[in-house]
């Protein structure tokens, strides 16, 4: 009844390379996946060399700039064929903006180009495939560069037009007062590390990687949060090596749990029509969960090796842990403990699509002043496509975190008593959250609205009816518990995608 994907034009499925045909075929997988696959992997040899062999000692940064930058674009034209013209415009459209444009507004100017020529694509994309979607398509690589077009926009708004005083902490650090020159500016959006899959980075943090004091800025930044303590003097340069081992290890993982179980729990048999009608209520609920889960792998597996990729070019390192351990996590996407053992809302989107979250909160979340999080979920949603599935989804969230936060504030600290007490409470919260985010973000894979319409009375609405009775409730009791000076205001009770790694369990 539902179709993920819909025939179409082959001019309009895969403009890329048809060199790997034998192979897809072979292996029975859509060519552009082998296609990324492909690229990948070369991609994580690459970054070994790049690592080894070009590293700062023996080359200068102009050099390092030049090869990520006609690596990463020969990935995208192998990948994507004459798609790959999108990405060379909308950069060098907006180089133009950030050098001509006046400084004032050149924050603003490209936000409008990077988000309005995505949205053009987007849309063109759902018309095209008619709601279907590819596995891979170019917008996904889009979709990074207008990350980090805008958030380079704003950080220069704020380290040339703005006090020190007017910044965050977080600003400050990340305030730029030089534009960069045209070598750095395409090594940033099209370098070969992250411009298939990402993560997204910030722009000084790239920049010090190629130009070697990545690792020593990072010690130095620690150091001076340590009391005055000289460790980053003590400290040689760590080896990626190992968490390179352990992230390629959890791919496989991955891709061995896609290979048994993702494939056998497809997630439009939650819309099927004979399941829907014949399956119990409880049962209808179970698939729907374990299918949501099924279906997470693939992301892990696609992000995981985008961050062993930067990682074993020597991109990526945070600092020591409390151990004395080098820490490889600048850039990660995801904590997958943290997402499968969340016991709030709020701690599982902490924990997933992580760089994301960053980029919304540094140029959305705290750049405006009112409506913060409708804004910023607005955003996210138009970021992700015009599928109308991403709007349920982002619009429900809103709701559900509302009452999720409501319902610790006014009942969690009655089962901090017992060591019993509060493990009923985290089971009971870990349940909640997992059920919540299945049945939230099902029309985030569904994409279209019959689909959504199908599953959401298939569940009887309960989560929306249910928490929207739980606001009504619970709001003003909460309300009257909060002193007049801190009025408790979404903005403050939802800190969505601000990513502040505090503990919510």
């Amino acid at each position: 009844m539902f179709r993920m994907v819909e025939h179409v034009n082959i001019f309009f499925q895969s403009s890329g390379s048809q060199w790997l045909l034998p192979i897809s075929d072979y292996l029975g997988f859509p060519l552009e996946m082998v296609n990324f696959l492909a690229c990948q992997l070369f991609a994580l040899l690459s970054a070994f060399w790049f690592r080894l062999y070009l590293s700062p000692c023996h080359s200068n940064p102009a050099v390092r700039h030049a090869v990520a930058t006609l690596l990463g674009i020969t990935f995208l034209i192998y990948c994507f064929g004459w798609s790959s013209t999108h990405f060379l415009a909308v950069v060098l459209a907006n180089y133009l903006i950030m050098t001509q444009a006046e400084i004032n507004h050149v924050h603003r100017y490209s936000m409008m180009m990077a988000m309005g020529y995505l949205t053009v694509c987007q849309v063109s994309r759902l018309v095209i495939f008619k709601y279907g979607i590819l596995s891979t398509d170019f917008s996904g690589p889009l979709m990074i560069m207008t990350q980090k077009i805008t958030s380079l926009g704003f950080q220069l708004h704020d380290g040339m037009c703005k006090k020190a005083e007017e910044l965050t902490s977080e600003q400050k650090l990340l305030a730029l007062n030089v534009r960069p020159s045209l070598v750095e500016y395409l090594s940033y959006n099209l370098n070969f590390l992250s411009v298939l899959v990402g993560p997204f980075n910030n722009y000084k943090d790239y920049i010090n990687f190629i130009e070697g004091t990545h690792v020593s800025s990072r010690l130095r930044r620690q150091t001076s949060t340590c009391n005055g303590h000289s460790l980053y003097y003590k400290i040689q340069q760590p080896s990626p090596l190992s968490a390179v081992c352990q992230k390629l290890l959890v791919c496989s993982g991955c891709m061995l749990f896609f290979f048994i179980v993702t494939r056998s729990l497809p997630i439009l048999y939650n819309v099927n029509p004979h399941f829907v009608s014949n399956a119990p209520f409880i049962t209808r609920v179970t698939y729907s969960l374990l299918s949501m889960q099924a279906a997470r792998p693939k992301f892990y597996f696609a992000w995981t090796l985008g961050d062993a990729i930067n990682n074993a070019a020597g991109f990526g390192f945070e600092g020591m842990d409390e151990n004395g351990k080098a820490s490889w996590n600048l850039i990660s996407n995801l904590n997958i403990i943290g997402i499968e053992t969340a016991t709030s809302y709020k701690t599982f989107i902490d924990n997933w699509n992580i760089q994301t979250g960053k980029w919304l909160k540094t140029v959305c979340y705290d750049r405006v002043e009112h409506h913060r999080i409708a804004l910023t979920f607005i955003l996210s949603a138009l970021w992700h496509g015009a599928y109308p599935g991403y709007y349920f989804s982002f619009i429900t969230s809103i709701l559900i975190t509302l009452v999720a936060r409501a319902v610790r504030k006014l009942f969690r600290h009655h089962f901090l008593g017992s060591r019993g007490l509060k493990l009923g409470y985290d089971i009971l919260t870990w349940a909640s959250t997992q059920l919540a985010i299945s049945y939230t973000f099902m029309p985030f894979l569904l994409l279209g609205v019959e689909p959504t319409m199908v599953y959401y009375r298939s569940m009887y609405f309960h989560v929306h009816i249910i928490s929207i009775l739980a606001m009504f409730v619970l709001y003003p009791k909460l309300k009257s518990k909060v002193p007049s000076k801190a009025k408790w205001t979404s903005a403050q009770c939802l800190q969505i995608y601000c990513n502040n790694n505090d503990k919510t369990s």
